[in-house]
């Protein structure tokens, strides 16, 4: 259910339309509230919602294309309240597109399949990046999903000691603590202190020599995946010699791409899982 600091501080809130839901509207879920950036359209209620402090959804682009963005996100499914009118799906998606506009914001695509409108909007506001999807039929309901584009604070950490324990005990460690932008190689500022750990491991170990194995989803073609999952592995190698004074024949890199997933990668969490760099030992 949805907590209360989505996006609140960071963007002012935007009156969708100037009138409120009716005194005698159908209550909302419980502990459902509209996000800060949006209200709601008139008559409706909220039938179930989701906060998540860090998720990813992918955005339908121009092109037929989809951006993925990860950070605070939240969705929220509409319900019309009984008896009130019904706005066309067209109606739906041009209020909030206006009300983004309203404060800077941009629509980035819109298109209409199979009778549902789709509209993909972004606003850059203090500091603060927010996605929005809006899908809407001219029915009974609608849906709204927003991400608001930030790192993932790292909570759990992998230290040199844990990869040595994982590694003589299977072969091998997964370090979800490295980092990189979407479809590229070039490790993120966020990556140091894993990057660091491996290092004091190699330190520690001398005669320990590894594979740096990149793996990825399987979103895009296989040739891209298998071509970047090599790209980023060799990009770490080159971080732990030229950053950290590794030998560079302790390390290999590999690009595995798509092949060896730890999960299914029919939703967002099973990809965010698959999407790794593996330390293997020689």
């Amino acid at each position: 259910m949805a907590g209360k600091g989505m996006v609140r501080s960071l963007v002012p809130v935007v009156a969708l339309l100037l009138s409120l839901p009716a005194a005698g509207a159908e209550p909302d879920a419980e502990g459902c509230q509209d996000p800060a950036l949006f209200s709601r359209m008139p008559g409706f209620h909220i039938y179930r919602c989701e906060d998540l402090q860090f998720g990813r959804f992918e955005f339908p682009v121009a092109g037929g294309k989809t951006q993925a963005v990860e950070g605070r996100s939240f969705m929220v499914i509409y319900y019309a309240d009984e008896g009130a009118p019904r706005p066309s799906g067209l109606q739906v998606t041009r209020n909030y597109a206006n009300a983004a506009k309203a404060v800077g914001g941009q629509q980035l695509h819109g298109y209409e399949d199979g009778g549902i409108e789709y509209v993909t909007l972004k606003v850059a506001r203090g500091g603060a990046e927010t996605w929005a999807l809006v899908v809407a039929a001219g029915n009974d309901q609608y849906q709204l999903q927003l991400v608001e584009k930030q790192a993932m604070a790292q909570d759990v950490t992998a230290d040199a000691s844990s990869m040595a324990q994982s590694i003589r005990g299977t072969g091998k460690v997964a370090l979800y603590g490295i980092y990189f932008d979407t479809g590229k190689a070039s490790l993120k500022p966020e990556s140091d202190s894993s990057l660091l750990e491996i290092a004091k491991l190699l330190k520690a170990e001398p005669k320990l020599k590894l594979f740096v194995v990149g793996h990825t989803d399987n979103a895009g073609t296989f040739d891209k995946n298998l071509k970047l999952s090599r790209d980023r592995a060799e990009a770490v190698v080159k971080a732990l010699v030229s950053r950290h004074g590794v030998a560079a024949p302790r390390l290999q890199p590999f690009g595995a791409g798509p092949t060896a997933p730890v999960e299914p990668n029919q939703t967002d969490a099973g990809r965010a899982k698959n999407r790794r760099v593996e330390l293997v030992a020689q």
